[in-house]
């Protein structure tokens, strides 16, 4: 029923563009053949605001993955580079927060492990709002970062690397089969800043799935019972995403595509010196605007890549 009402807005609203093209090019006839130059200004006018409709129209048909619409979960790995790693991926989360924020996005920290020095080793967001996951799946991949190592006493240049993962928020509809013999669940106290929101009791929830080795946490909540909810969501939305992610793979093997088997391709490389630029690798896309970048405008690289893969089917 989702997807049903998702489709026939779709073509409601295409109906409508057609409806309102075809008024807008009869009263263009009839005002050139009046000459009424007044009018015809404001019938140009408006038929360029509907072509801005057309082209916010069209941009969506990229966003019609079965899942593009669902709430996303966005997770963030510090790679190599040790604290200037784990200092990217808070950076990152800062970066996230602040693009969802500007999307009109809501968001929940479910999960996060504090580096020992500065920085974060993992973190988990929650985003919700339309279409949210069809606008937080291209920034998968690696995260690429040279500047000077604020943690260098020298002060030299470091580069350091983040993997981000984006799985949809699926729901019980979505068929896996997740044997509960195939579950550990460890219950531990919450760690790390928070003050008065940070439990003070064992009700944070970790949960294991054995046979992948795929981990979910939650500590946001005082209800372990919620918790444990809510890391169970997490699980199945990452192990759907692992089994989407192997069917994608064996159909580009029959197809004799290239399939990395690495830990993940670098799509993005942030340069803070010597120079200032922001380049996505997949597109060439590329800001010198860094600042703007990390502060959350990273909306033209998610543009790009999704025209670039129109018509792909990914």
């Amino acid at each position: 029923m989702r997807r049903l009402t998702r489709l026939r807005e779709t073509v409601d609203g295409w109906h409508a563009l057609a409806r309102q093209h075809q008024d807008l090019a009869e009263l263009h006839d009839l005002v050139t053949a009046e000459r009424d130059e007044a009018m015809l200004a404001e019938v140009t006018g408006e038929t360029a605001a509907l072509a801005q409709k057309v082209e916010r129209a069209e941009f969506l048909l990229m966003l019609s993955g079965e899942y593009d619409d669902h709430d996303a979960l966005l997770s963030i790995y510090a790679g190599a580079g040790g604290t200037d790693a784990q200092d990217w991926v808070e950076m990152l989360l800062r970066m996230y927060l602040r693009w969802a924020e500007r999307r009109g996005f809501a968001t929940d920290i479910l999960e996060l492990l504090e580096g020992e020095e500065a920085g974060i080793k993992t973190v988990t967001v929650e985003i919700r709002g339309e279409y949210a996951y069809g606008y937080a799946r291209p920034e998968a991949g690696v995260h690429r970062l040279v500047r000077l190592s604020p943690f260098d006493a020298a002060h030299r240049r470091h580069t350091s690397f983040a993997l981000v993962e984006v799985a949809p928020v699926v729901d019980d509809t979505i068929e896996l089969d997740i044997d509960p013999n195939d579950l550990r669940i460890d219950i531990f106290r919450s760690g790390g800043h928070g003050g008065q929101s940070v439990n003070t009791t064992d009700s944070a929830v970790r949960i294991t799935h054995l046979p992948t080795g795929i981990t979910a946490s939650c500590q946001n909540e005082r209800s372990q019972l919620r918790n444990k909810e809510i890391a169970m969501r997490v699980l199945r939305s990452r192990l759907y995403e692992l089994e989407k992610r192997k069917q994608e793979e064996e159909r580009a093997r029959l197809r004799g595509e290239h399939v990395s088997a690495e830990w993940g391709n670098q799509i993005r490389s942030y340069v803070l010196h010597p120079y200032n630029l922001v380049k996505d690798l997949r597109t060439d896309y590329e800001t010198g605007s860094t600042g703007a970048v990390l502060d959350g405008e990273i909306d033209p690289f998610i543009d790009e890549y999704l025209r670039s893969r129109m018509g792909e089917g990914k």
